[in-house]
């Protein structure tokens, strides 16, 4: 479950632009994709399960359109609470992203792993490549930044295509950069949730999470305008550890 968690937060480390014929991201100018398939009120329910046992519960949503810094962002949200006796997980993300731009300005990692705690605050300032983790001085950037949570959403604005590779060097600490997302096939999954056509990707990110190389983690994200996270799957040195959807609610609108 830790690792889960911990692999989940390293999704963090960038998603992509095909290495074919686009330029890396930070040579262009910024601003949010053409499509935006979520928005306020969204929000997406998982099992979590190490092999065959349930083990805990993933929530991914979008709570709201926040004011930062008097920049309109979306406030979105993920958790998974759960575990096994004697160790229990309850970890979030929350991300603020540009409406404009998407591009994060601020971010909290708050774990709670077996009754040891960690909060993380950080805020971003695009315009100057600069971030800042809670009072420490400020550190170096990027131009365009991403984190953790921001990285889940904007994987589902990529626009995919079966045997591409896609790289990007988005995340805000420049030295994960980049992260490589190979798009393996098309297939068709039942979870919880239902059937769906998807696409099979498998990021590649320099950590020791589930997406690093020998976790050899695939996500599939639905075949159609919604591009929603349906099921996930990686290794571990002891098992496999998956999130499956059962339910999605949709945006009470898709933003701007």
């Amino acid at each position: 479950m830790k690792r889960l968690v911990g692999g989940l937060a390293a999704l963090a480390f960038t998603l992509p632009q095909p290495q074919q014929s686009v330029a890396d991201s930070s040579q262009r100018s910024t601003s949010a994709p053409d499509s935006i398939p979520f928005g306020v009120g969204e929000r997406l329910v998982y099992d979590v399960r190490f092999g065959p046992l349930r083990v805990g519960e993933g929530i991914m949503e979008v709570l709201d359109i926040e004011a930062i810094r008097g920049r309109d962002a979306w406030h979105t949200r993920f958790r998974v609470r759960g575990g096994i006796p004697l160790y229990r997980v309850d970890d979030l993300l929350e991300s603020w992203i540009d409406i404009e731009k998407f591009n994060s300005l601020r971010f909290v990692q708050d774990f709670d792993e077996g009754g040891r705690t960690r909060e993380r605050r950080y805020e971003m300032y695009p315009e100057r490549s600069v971030f800042q983790e809670g009072d420490k001085e400020e550190e170096v950037s990027v131009s365009d930044p991403l984190d953790d949570g921001a990285f889940l959403y904007f994987l589902r604005t990529i626009p995919l295509e079966v045997g591409r590779t896609y790289e990007f060097n988005r995340y805000f600490r420049p030295d994960r950069n980049p992260v490589i997302v190979k798009v393996l096939r098309r297939e068709r999954v039942t979870v919880p949730a239902g059937a769906f056509d998807a696409f099979v990707i498998q990021p590649v990110i320099k950590s020791k999470g589930i997406f690093s190389e020998q976790g050899e983690a695939q996500i599939w994200l639905s075949d159609d305008k919604d591009r929603i996270m349906v099921q996930l799957r990686s290794k571990t040195k002891i098992g496999s550890l998956n999130l499956f959807l059962k339910s999605h609610r949709p945006p009470r609108s898709v933003s701007p």
